[in-house]
């Protein structure tokens, strides 16, 4: 089920023209990735990791093989004046090798502060499996056409998905015993050897308390104010917190559209996990994990695409809601619904499809094969639906 990674043929694809930079949670399989690359498109690549004493002398003193075709630096943003060194050496041997940077989520930030390396790269986010990745689907949607829906299939894969997650190491095991050991040490480590080691947060106990209070604002509105009188600590300590969480790629929030057609709310976001397998709540559960399906295309139309892509919701003053719409370029594109069980297409969803003239609409079940219109909606089940995305 877990084999070949979908950004593996385009990581390629862009090392012809530039270095390319992987980012992502911690345990998603940034570095197997790009060892993949070794077997199935380079005959003698070089792997070095910032965190090993042997590499860490050999990348100061860029010593790579000579007969290496790639090189993979892992964990190099850790050191101050990593960019100063992938610049001057790619600069130098951009025509003998490529160069591959894995890292954690502070790579992302950390690209960003300064432009010596603009135009030197492309950037990837890594995600967790999704369910066309575990069927090994190659999709092909195309911006602003209806998503290609595909057959009935993976029930199976999609069980295992949303009871065990995205994250390889749980998924391969799929069991109970593993999935609970697996959340408290990666909870640990997030904040033993990522957090503490790149920020200076001095009550990190109480945002530890904030990781356990987190699962259970999953799909409902993320209020900082009681966040705050929950931990008893002060408004700008807990949107710290919630921004550093993102930032390691714990969780990530996403926001409503605005649009002059509909009165709108202009700032409350709704949150979710990248690891939605810690959600309790069944039916939040799955609305964790085809929001975290549709983020995944998303980032993909982005980082390979080029497109503006965002993943938002709707809701207006009157409360009408709609769990998700992806936009392009600020249009709007396709609406969805996540039902746990319920077929019985939402009002609201009527509502927004034709208020804001929006081309496609969905309604997502987890539980049952569905596939029939009302409409312009389309009801169909997650199997259907999931395993024609990313």
């Amino acid at each position: 089920m877990l084999k070949k990674r979908y950004l593996t043929a385009y990581i390629y694809e862009d090392l012809k023209e530039k270095m390319v930079f992987i980012g992502g949670a911690r345990q998603v399989g940034k570095t197997t990735l790009s060892k993949e690359l070794l077997t199935d498109y380079f005959e003698r690549p070089a792997y070095f990791n910032w965190d090993y004493k042997k590499d860490r002398q050999d990348i100061l003193a860029s010593r790579w093989p000579g007969d290496a075709d790639l090189v993979i630096l892992d964990e190099i943003h850790k050191y101050s004046k990593w960019k100063t060194l992938i610049k001057g050496n790619y600069d130098k041997w951009k025509d003998r090798y490529r160069f591959v940077i894995t890292g954690s989520a502070r790579l992302n930030l950390f690209r960003r502060g300064g432009d010596s390396l603009q135009g030197r790269y492309h950037y990837y986010r890594l995600h967790p499996f999704s369910l066309a990745e575990c069927l090994q689907k190659k999709n092909k949607i195309q911006v602003f056409e209806e998503i290609p829906i595909a057959d009935q299939q993976g029930i199976s894969e999609l069980e295992a998905l949303f009871g065990f997650g995205g994250f390889p190491e749980p998924l391969l095991k799929q069991t109970e015993r593993h999935l609970r050991r697996w959340h408290r040490e990666k909870v640990e480590r997030l904040f033993r050897e990522d957090i503490r080691e790149l920020e200076m947060i001095r009550e990190l106990g109480q945002m530890q308390l904030l990781c356990d209070l987190l699962p259970r604002r999953v799909s409902s509105l993320l209020s900082l104010n009681a966040l705050r009188e929950d931990l008893e600590v002060s408004h700008r300590a807990v949107s710290h917190w919630v921004k550093v969480l993102e930032s390691f790629y714990y969780c990530y929030r996403i926001y409503p559209f605005s649009h002059r057609v509909v009165r709108s709310l202009k700032k409350e976001p709704k949150l979710y996990l990248w690891d939605w397998s810690e959600v309790e709540d069944e039916g939040a559960r799955f609305e964790n994990m085809v929001a975290s399906h549709l983020l995944k295309l998303v980032h993909f139309l982005h980082d390979y695409e080029g497109y503006d892509a965002q993943l938002h919701y709707l809701r207006d003053r009157e409360k009408r809601e709609v769990d998700f719409l992806v936009t392009v370029d600020g249009k709007p594109w396709f609406l969805c619904e996540a039902k746990l069980t319920n077929h019985q297409i939402s009002s609201h969803l009527k509502y927004f499809q034709s208020r804001l003239k929006i081309p496609y609409a969905y309604q997502i079940v987890m539980h049952g094969e569905y596939d029939y219109l009302d409409g312009d909606i389309r009801v169909v089940s997650a199997t259907k639906f999931l395993s024609s995305l990313f």
